[in-house]
């Protein structure tokens, strides 16, 4: 380190003190640690060659795949609030149009049609359970019923076109789903908040939920499912949440403020896809002033959760503007099904259609 001194004076000694200060002085220094000025380095800018990334895309995309499926001419299009997919991978879709259930093949070409031509039908939810019969939701009509794939009736839940809140009556259902042992759990869905439990038979059980926003209250239950191990997963719309809950009702868990819920698919390792979209605060848009939370909603997206509630993927897709949504658009998307090679189908409710999305690979 350099050594404080003290200048004095000139006087009779002056030289030979500043000659001895001067060379203690340089002596101080060269002793010590010393570095010399490097000279600037350069630093990189905006306009310098990129960063050699891998260039490899990892999350999952899906594109559109055209005019599927195909069109039938002298039909006409309606709301698509259902899809379900059976064991040979052909496309289910229950529909707000006459004939109501139309089956596609992979190629979109139509297998065979049928439906209730009540007018009083408002289709909803629609799935399969493990003997292949297929379970319609009708919220019009206010009944859960069972058929079999050629569209013989075998059992019906409700009682046809009376609203109600007991154990033979539903308002406005919403959801079906039948768990591994035939248990039917019905989401009761738009005029009831609760679900209701019946036997493999159709015998009444029990019912459990109301309106609310607590844990384990309902504000449009809007669709159900089950899980292999019977775990009952039930979207709350307005809620922002999807709830679990075991057969006896019991809460398990709640996902919430993860995004606006509206309908399920389960695969076959458990794994649920929700659609919806975004969370967002209620709004009261002129042309839908009876709306629930999220209609007319800000963004489209799916989103896989372990049965845990862990986020696995999300996917975005462009919201489509009314009349106007072009292909891979969605507006007001309702239902998500996946077939055995991962390709994705959905439908929208303004936007009146089903479509299919390749994986890319």
């Amino acid at each position: 380190m350099i050594r404080p001194f003290y200048v004095r004076p000139a006087g009779p000694s002056a030289n030979s003190l500043t000659k001895t200060l001067t060379l203690s002085l340089i002596l101080s220094v060269c002793a010590g640690p010393f570095t010399f000025a490097q000279p600037p380095q350069k630093v990189a800018s905006a306009t310098s060659e990129p960063a050699p990334y891998p260039r490899i895309n990892l999350a999952p995309q899906y594109e559109v795949v055209p005019d599927w499926p195909q069109a039938q001419p002298h039909w006409k299009r309606g709301q698509v609030p259902g899809i379900a997919i059976d064991k040979d991978n052909n496309v289910w879709i229950y529909t707000r149009t006459n004939p109501s259930v139309q089956v596609y093949a992979p190629d979109g070409h139509l297998l065979r049609s049928w439906g209730d031509p009540d007018e009083r039908c408002i289709p909803h939810g629609i799935c399969f359970d493990r003997e292949g019969a297929v379970w319609l939701v009708d919220c019009g009509l206010h009944v859960v019923r069972k058929y079999t794939q050629e569209g013989k009736l075998l059992l019906t839940l409700g009682t046809l076109g009376e609203p109600g809140e007991d154990e033979h009556h539903f308002n406005k259902p919403t959801g079906v789903t039948v768990t591994p042992s035939g248990e039917i759990f019905v989401s009761d869905g738009y005029g009831n908040n609760r679900i209701v439990h019946f036997d493999s038979r159709g015998g009444y059980v029990k019912a459990w939920g109301k309106l609310g926003v607590e844990p384990g209250q309902f504000s449009i239950p809007h669709a159900i499912i089950c899980d292999s191990k019977s775990r009952l997963y039930v979207t709350g719309r307005n809620n922002v949440r999807v709830q679990v809950f075991s057969t006896d009702g019991k809460l398990l868990d709640v996902w919430k403020n993860i995004l606006v819920p509206w309908t399920f698919d389960m695969s076959p390792n458990d794994e649920i896809w929700v659609c919806g979209s975004s969370p967002m605060p209620w709004t009261m848009d002129p042309k839908y002033p009876t709306a629930p939370l999220g209609c007319p909603p800000k963004d489209q997206l799916i989103m896989k959760f372990s049965p845990e509630g862990k986020v696995l993927q999300v996917s975005t897709f462009p919201k489509g503007e009314d009349e106007q949504e072009k292909p891979g658009e969605l507006n007001w998307v309702h239902s998500i099904a996946f077939d055995s090679h991962d390709n994705l189908y959905m439908s929208d409710i303004i936007g009146r259609r089903i479509q299919k999305f390749a994986l890319k690979k």
